[in-house]
This record gives C-alpha cells, structure tokens and sequence, in this order.
C-alpha cells in the first residue's frame, strides 16, 4: 500500500490518522487478548484460574499460609482455600485422603 502523503489534502490526512489509529488500537486489543486465552488455557494445565495466579494480595493483608502440601514435590502447597490444585483433585479421585498431605 502506497499513499502519496504529499498530495493528500487535510482532511484526507486526517481521516487516515484516525484510521491509522484505530487499526494500532484494535491490534494491540487482539494481541492482548491472545496472551491472555494462552496464559488462561497454561493456567487451567496446571489446575488453576489466571486470576488465581495472578491475584497479589493487598498490601497489611495476610496470605493464607499453606495447609497441604505435595508429597514429591514440596514447592507445590495449597492453603485449603480456593479451587483445589490438580495435584489434589487427581490424589482425591485416586482415593488418597486429602489429609495425607497436611503439613
């Protein structure tokens, strides 16, 4: 697409401005949208919700400390509150009582 911007009159100019601007605005609302069904979709793999994971609590408010914990691999605990970890709700529909992994 070529456009001979020199012989454009104003109007035309600013009409492509807006257009221009609308495109760049529509893209990034896309594109953020993508990241966004990604990071959702990796989020549920690993048994959580996005928000779950990106929630920060405020600030003098206290975290719930961890109540469970995997038995493989210590870096994986759940306080007990929220949705469940899939390393939970796999164990639980195993038959493995959830106290098992209380710390």
């Amino acid at each position: 697409m070529d456009f001979d911007l020199e012989n454009m009159s104003l109007d035309d100019l600013k009409k492509l401005e807006k257009d221009v601007a609308r495109a760049i605005r529509s893209y990034s609302t896309r594109k953020l949208l993508e990241a966004r069904q990604k990071l959702e979709a990796q989020a549920r793999e690993m048994g959580y919700s996005l928000n779950e994971i990106i929630d920060v609590p405020a600030k003098g408010k206290s975290v719930n400390p961890p109540k469970y914990r995997h038995p493989e691999n210590p870096d994986l605990t759940w306080s007990g509150r929220g949705r469940k970890p899939r390393w939970i709700t796999e164990a639980i529909d195993r038959g493995v009582d959830i106290e098992t992994f209380r710390i």
